[in-house]
């Protein structure tokens, strides 16, 4: 159980630091956490959260790290037909979001992996009082000619924090609930994944006789693209409709991975086929690839952005549409001693594509 924390940032702009009220067990968190909790879930005005109160001290790394997660989901499907919305980041099926699409298992795996990593950097970096590197291993031989030593970051420190936090969002009871669970524990298990082994030669005159070695998380990109990897290959668990109605009751407390796959615990899952995002479907909160802009002849991108036009507008029955628009970027930039630099602003024409409706149609 967590703290007692309450948003109240609707009514106030909150104090910079959390304080309880007097005579009132619920604490004031700062107003940009409120609005990066409020991404969770916008069902609620307020994010309640129950237990200890030594848990308040995590609650700005989990909101950076939630957001880091929300950028990556949207640096990963900038050119996708579905992109990321903010309608689609909620993280639990009590309230309108009961798709069970692979969307929904990247957004929990990458949103999960995003809370861990932040703790885990935060810790590593002496922020919590409670917490630093990882050193158990430190003095071990590792493998032939190296040893474990320095400072390896403290995964799991964060995968418990990450696990706490997340985890309690989901108040579902049903098989898109454990579905749920499933993905934020792979998103952890991605962290884990591609840690990579950082060494330090040591012996006379640099000959490098032993190395003193540690773990390190790895550039957060590494881990979007990890990630979206994932999601290409979901596995999709057939279940009988009954089931997705009612579900295997998350009340029991059941390991995910004992409701579906334990061979495929660290695998994304979903139950649902995705719906057609290339037309707008408002209840379905879809809105479509009508007006959205694409890549064509540019330069220094890749060929999956290179054919984003084809793929949001060709394939959707729409039309490429070219807009030639004005942009102003800085140019003739001249160091001034001293310390300056010294730029003019210069205005240039750029080719823009959009997607848009065919002649006629509706």
């Amino acid at each position: 159980m967590l703290c007692h924390l309450q948003c109240l940032c609707l009514v106030s702009p909150c104090p910079p630091t959390t304080t309880p009220h007097q005579g009132n067990p619920h604490y004031i968190i700062p107003i940009h956490l409120c609005l990066t909790f409020s991404l969770f879930d916008r069902s609620v005005n307020n994010f309640l959260i129950t237990g200890p109160k030594a848990y308040l001290t995590y609650t700005t790394s989990v909101a950076l790290g939630a957001q880091s997660g929300i950028e990556e989901c949207k640096f990963q499907f900038a050119w996708e037909r579905w992109n990321c919305p903010e309608n689609a980041l909620q993280l639990s099926t009590h309230n309108r979001l009961r798709s069970a699409t692979r969307e929904t298992s990247f957004i929990h795996a990458i949103s999960s992996a995003g809370v861990m990593y932040t703790i885990t950097k935060n810790c590593s970096m002496g922020d919590f009082e409670n917490c630093g590197c990882d050193e158990s291993k430190n003095g071990k031989t590792g493998g032939h000619g190296w040893i474990w030593g320095g400072c390896s970051d403290n995964v799991e420190f964060g995968e418990r924090i990450s696990k706490l936090f997340v985890d309690s969002l989901e108040k579902g009871k049903d098989a898109r609930a454990l579905m749920n669970l499933h993905n934020n524990r792979a998103g952890r298990l991605a962290v884990r994944a591609i840690m990579k082994r950082t060494c330090k030669c040591h012996g006379i005159s640099g000959s490098c006789s032993i190395q003193t070695c540690w773990l390190q998380l790895a550039d957060f990109r590494e881990m979007g693209d990890y990630l979206k990897a994932k999601y290409e290959r979901a596995l999709k668990i057939e279940m009988d409709k009954r089931q997705l109605r009612a579900g295997n009751s998350a009340e029991g407390h059941w390991a995910p991975t004992e409701g579906f796959l334990p061979s495929a615990e660290a695998e994304l899952i979903f139950l649902e086929e995705s719906p057609d995002y290339c037309t707008r479907n408002s209840s379905l909160g879809i809105y479509g690839t009508e007006g959205r802009e694409c890549l064509q002849n540019s330069h220094n991108t890749s060929r999956w952005e290179q054919r984003s036009c084809g793929r949001l507008c060709t394939e959707c029955g729409l039309q490429v549409e070219e807009r030639r628009t004005e942009a102003i970027s800085s140019c003739n930039c001249k160091f001034q001693w001293c310390c300056t630099v010294r730029c003019d602003q210069c205005r240039h024409v750029v080719n823009k594509y959009y997607c848009t409706s065919s002649p006629g149609s509706a």
